[in-house]
């Protein structure tokens, strides 16, 4: 059962933040304060990650994921409970380099349930830098609400000097608990930035401006002064998918091209079961010819094959060099390979397996 918690605590220093934390807490929310009106209630889920890390002995900047909970990381942070009436649940704790479908499934119950019994105003998911992507384009495709969910993290633990989570998570709550962020879908908040579900990717290794959206920008800005969307919110677009009743889903693996490739990749992840694949090609999504053959006989088989691409920008096009309509494959168009596999996994488990049709849903 997730663990839950409370606003009604006492606001306690944190590694010597508290200073640059509380620049620019004179903010509207301090007006909505003074007006009378009620503050936004914003539920807080943590998963882990190095926002919840603690520092560990084995090397200079090592670390251990998911040591804090998200209680104890809202309970840091000065003059958070200025903006929303908070309340947090721990969902897991874990690195996101270990997240799975059982955490997804309880992230999507826990926040379906909230949003039907009209508990809160918005959502905030505590989050490992690693695999955070992947997770809020999973929930972008599941999730049928108005209500902000954001989900949030940092490259450096709790426990690190010049800490980034204190400063993310206080503008994570803003983005969440504001009016303005509804019917915006799932959004990523870290280093001043707002990015949509579907075009966020992690960029660097370790630089707290890992995030970015390369084949879009950022759909905003955030900071303890101020919040700016560039763009009013879409309508709606799509359907979104069900999940199946319990985890897990299906089987679809990443096969990574490089030169010198033969078929044996993609002839193993066959026999392991796989009932996708997405191949993170070379350039425009391609492969070497043995691969190819191999992925069009797995096709052949009733395996769903998507073309991605390793590279880190730009759309992966239908029929350029690879005759996909032949073939049977569809592209992943904007999508990397992590995020195709994501959504491959979840056509899959609605039975959209037909090649024109999983090659619609990629461009919705």
């Amino acid at each position: 059962m997730p663990r839950s918690f409370q606003s009604n605590y006492s606001v306690r220093p944190f590694l010597g933040l508290a200073a640059a934390l509380t620049i620019g807490l004179a903010s509207p929310v301090s007006a909505q304060q003074a007006t009378g009106t009620a503050l936004a209630r914003v539920l807080v889920l943590g998963t882990g990650g190095t926002i919840a890390g603690q520092a560990n002995a084995r090397a200079g900047n090592a670390y251990d994921s998911g040591k804090v909970s998200a209680a104890n990381l809202i309970a840091a942070i000065p003059g958070i409970d200025n903006l929303a009436q908070m309340s947090a649940e721990q969902i897991s704790s874990i690195g996101s380099q270990d997240m799975n479908d059982k955490v997804w499934f309880d992230l999507v119950k826990r926040i379906r349930a909230a949003v039907d019994n009209k508990e809160v105003d918005g959502v905030v998911i505590t989050h490992g830098t690693d695999t955070m992507e992947e997770t809020a384009f999973f929930l972008q495709n599941v999730l049928d609400t108005d209500v902000p969910i954001v989900l949030v993290g940092s490259m450096r633990p709790s426990t690190a000097i010049g800490a980034d989570g204190p400063a993310n998570l206080y503008e994570a709550m803003r983005v969440a608990s504001a009016p303005e962020s509804r019917g915006r879908g799932v959004l990523v908040v870290l280093n001043d930035t707002i990015h949509a579900a579907r075009w966020v990717q992690k960029t660097n290794t370790t630089s707290v401006e890992t995030f970015r959206s390369p084949d879009a920008g950022p759909v905003g800005y955030v900071d303890t002064g101020a919040l700016r969307f560039l763009q009013p919110a879409a309508p709606a677009r799509g359907t979104k998918l069900k999940l199946p009743d319990a985890p897990s889903l299906p089987r679809v693996d990443i096969i990574y091209s490089h030169a010198n490739m033969d078929a044996a990749e993609v002839e193993d992840a066959v026999r392991r079961g796989a009932k996708g694949i997405v191949l993170a090609g070379v350039g425009d999504g391609n492969s070497s010819k043995g691969a190819i053959d191999a992925l069009a006989a797995a096709a052949k088989q009733g395996v769903v094959v998507v073309r991605s691409t390793r590279v880190g920008s730009g759309f992966v096009n239908r029929n350029v060099e690879v005759e996909d309509d032949k073939l049977g494959f569809a592209v992943s168009l904007d999508l990397n390979p992590q995020k195709a596999r994501v959504l491959l996994e979840l056509l899959i488990a609605n039975g959209i397996t037909e090649p024109s049709a999983v090659q619609q849903a990629f461009a919705r």
